[in-house]
Order: C-alpha cells, then sequence, then structure tokens
C-alpha cells in the first residue's frame, strides 16, 4: 500500500530535513481501519480529547493508562488507520484529528461516535 503524507491545511509541512511520518492519503483510508482503530478505549479517549481541543496536542499532554511504548502503539494506530495527522515540530510530535478527511469520506461517522462515547461516559460515570 502506498503512504502519502498528507497535511492538513492548518498545519504546515514539516521543513526539509524533519522527520516525517507515514500517513495514508485520504483516498486510501479504510472504514474498517478507522472502527478498529476506535474500537479501543484508550484510542478512544485520544480522539475525543483531540476533537474537546480542536487543535494539535504533543503526545505528552495525554494522561494514557498505559506505558509509554503501548501509547506510542496507540498513537501509531491512530495515525496509520487515517484518524490522526502527526507531525514533528522540533521535539515534540504534535497529533491533530484529521476531521475534514474523516467527514469527507465518511459523512456524521466522527461526530456520532464522539455522542455515543461520551453519553456512554455519562452513563458509566466517567464524564
Amino acid at each position: 500500500m502506498r503512504r502519502a503524507t498528507v497535511t492538513p491545511a492548518s498545519t504546515t509541512a514539516p521543513a526539509a530535513g524533519a522527520r516525517a511520518l507515514p500517513h495514508p492519503a485520504r483516498e486510501e483510508i479504510r472504514l474498517e481501519a478507522v472502527l478498529h482503530a476506535l474500537s479501543d478505549p484508550v484510542r478512544l479517549s485520544v480522539v475525543r480529547e483531540l476533537a474537546a481541543a480542536g487543535s494539535e496536542l504533543t503526545c505528552s499532554c495525554f494522561e494514557l493508562p498505559v506505558t509509554k511504548s503501548t501509547s506510542t502503539h496507540h498513537f501509531r494506530v491512530l495515525r496509520e488507520s487515517g484518524i490522526v495527522q502527526q507531525t514533528y515540530r522540533g521535539t515534540a510530535k504534535m497529533n491533530g484529528l484529521r476531521r475534514d478527511d474523516l467527514d469527507a469520506l465518511f459523512p456524521g461517522l466522527l461526530d456520532r461516535v464522539l455522542e455515543a462515547a461520551a453519553g456512554q461516559a455519562e452513563r458509566l460515570g466517567e464524564a
């Protein structure tokens, strides 16, 4: 599968010589990969935080109940599924939700998943 780096309009491209991470192009994002990525509670919490922030966040902004190596794995799954865009800014790895791409491919999916996750958190007293 060909991988292409997709840079959202709100994110600047990495400087020459900067580390670039592989991302699927919009047309390569698959529904089953997105649903798989969102099926994990840790990854879903990352997506919820990114959606609430409405901007890019560093990996260190997230307080996840897993080890650093497991956290790295979760971010990689989110990136490779096309849910997040990761770029380096200096030594920080920035994470942004690829909302435009997801909304174009799967209209309403992300909003419905986020609403369902919020409803579940409220129902279970986790809100």
